[in-house]
């Protein structure tokens, strides 16, 4: 079964996309095809808009799924004359919290992902910044400035970690890659002894982990099956000897690695 889903917003449409794929996620027995349609800001970009939608349900024999986040009421006006299933995300939400609040929305295009109402916007930026200046174990003497220092075997999933809690939390993480040297080892780096409270390591099967690097490193030695599980053995011995928490990233989004990141070590999100 196949169904047309959009995504409509006089803004970004950010909030309209993540709370529907987030709802669309729950039905797997159907095949949706979504379009993101942002910026609709005008009755005459909300025409246009009926007509996709119709063109849409002619095809598909269906109504359209729509998620809108769209403020002005007459271009809502507008889009509801088209053939397709509303759901009005602002309204569905808005009206029972100015009750419970006592207080009126004020029904703004943008505020939620505006710079100049999110004071958190710069702490998100410098957080990028200082994850790319700390990547692979680069700068490890700008650590003590770090919120968390994310370590284990090289394509482990520690870099796209890393810059997610950046850029969604305004979290400086850092990432150090655990070599083979570390493993014979068989105790942490002395850049890492000092700072083990923030350490938390991400660990990976051993064929995922050798899919991945064969792609980078065809036929080596680095991408082998053989190597690939030796690294990933000691690793996480070495995480339980050292009782570092880690989390196996092999069938976990970076959005649900980041999750259980923040809860293991107690970090708060930031949100503002």
């Amino acid at each position: 079964m196949k169904r047309t889903a959009f995504f409509i917003s006089d803004g970004t449409g950010i909030t309209a996309e993540t709370l529907g794929q987030s709802l669309l996620s729950q039905f797997e027995n159907i095949e949706f095809i979504k379009l993101i349609r942002p910026y609709v800001d005008t009755v005459e970009k909300a025409r246009n808009m009926v007509q996709q939608i119709n063109a849409a349900a002619e095809r598909d024999g269906e109504r359209p799924i729509i998620f809108d986040t769209v403020v002005n009421r007459e271009i809502r006006a507008e889009l509801a004359s088209c053939n397709g299933y509303m759901i009005d995300i602002f309204a569905t939400f808005l009206a029972p919290l100015e009750q419970e609040l006592g207080d009126g929305s004020s029904y703004s295009v943008g505020k939620s992902h505006s710079i100049q109402h999110n004071h958190h916007y710069q702490d998100r930026i410098d957080a990028v910044h200082f994850a790319m200046d700390n990547d692979d174990g680069a700068r490890t003497q700008q650590y003590d400035n770090a919120d968390i220092i994310l370590v284990g075997v090289s394509r482990c999933g520690k870099t796209p970690t890393c810059i997610y809690l950046a850029l969604q939390y305004g979290i400086r993480a850092a990432n150090y890659p655990l070599t083979e040297d570390d493993m014979e080892r068989l105790q942490l780096p002395p850049a890492l002894k000092q700072h083990k409270e923030k350490l938390f390591g991400l660990t990976i099967e051993p064929e995922r982990l050798a899919s991945i690097r064969e792609q980078r490193r065809p036929n080596s030695r680095y991408a082998s099956f053989a190597q690939c599980e030796f690294e990933v053995r000691e690793v996480e011995n070495l995480f339980r000897r050292e009782n570092i928490s880690y989390v196996n990233s092999t069938t976990f989004s970076v959005e649900e690695i980041s999750a259980k990141i923040l809860v293991q070590m107690g970090i708060e999100r930031r949100l503002k």
